[in-house]
């Protein structure tokens, strides 16, 4: 069920039963020494698929560049401006309202996202407030993977404080499990980053934390915990999707 790979009128019958779309959203940015560029987007991806696969849900394409101005002193990486991102948004979000979708569910792998998503979501939404013609219904929401409760839990029993909040152990081993040809065996030095803020310009980020990671451990990840943190993440974000199309 990914809206890529099906024609207009798939489409079309899709929203004669149903008006909800899962469309995920992540970054490119570094993710430490052993974290593919791409984790951020592989993750949300990796289980909105699954979602659509197991539940007939429609999927969209991922937004796979974000807001990670902070990471941009590590090479590979990449990021929009807030206000690009906020119009890249809009216009994607109206032109699903335009077809007749009425919920859409951002399912996100950033924690950098998440400011700039909402500040879209106010966008769309005081322009049809404040419009003059009438529009149909309209609800968003923004959902992140890794603070579902069940991922959360799992995080927390394999890894305690080695988690981290940046290169962590969870995402690299979900990243590794979407795409094995991403697997790296790094050693690091230390073997927890130091904690910090990331609420700072790209070359302090950089100064702060040397090889990319914040407060992690990610030589803990595996493919196998992946596999555990896709289940995780299916049934959690399952759970907000099916509470957001019922108006909870």
């Amino acid at each position: 069920m990914r809206l890529q790979h099906v024609t207009w009128q798939e489409v079309e019958a899709y929203l004669a039963h149903s008006t909800g779309i899962i469309l995920p959203i992540g970054s490119t940015e570094q993710h430490g020494p052993n974290g593919p560029v791409g984790t951020d987007a592989l993750c949300p991806e990796a289980i909105a698929w699954a979602l659509g696969e197991r539940h007939g849900v429609l999927v969209g394409p991922t937004q796979a560049i974000g807001m990670a101005q902070h990471h941009l002193a590590f090479p590979g990486s990449l990021t929009l401006r807030p206000s690009t991102l906020v119009a890249v948004l809009r216009d994607t979000i109206e032109s699903l309202a335009h077809h007749g979708f009425t919920h859409v569910f951002f399912l996100n792998g950033h924690g950098g996202n998440i400011a700039t998503v909402n500040a879209a979501f106010a966008e769309v939404l005081a322009e049809r407030s404040l419009g003059r013609e009438a529009v149909g219904e309209l609800h968003l929401r923004l959902f992140n993977w890794f603070a579902g409760r069940r991922g959360r839990e799992l995080a927390e029993s394999l890894y305690g404080e080695a988690e981290g909040s940046h290169a962590t152990a969870s995402e690299v081993s979900l990243a590794w499990h979407a795409a094995p040809q991403t697997v790296r065996e790094v050693s690091m030095s230390p073997r927890r980053a130091p904690a910090g803020s990331a609420q700072c310009d790209a070359h302090t980020f950089r100064r702060r934390f040397p090889d990319g990671r914040m407060g992690s451990d990610p030589s803990l990840a595996s493919a196998e915990h992946g596999a555990r943190f896709l289940e995780a993440g299916v049934e959690d974000a399952w759970e907000a999707y099916q509470a957001f199309v019922a108006g909870r």
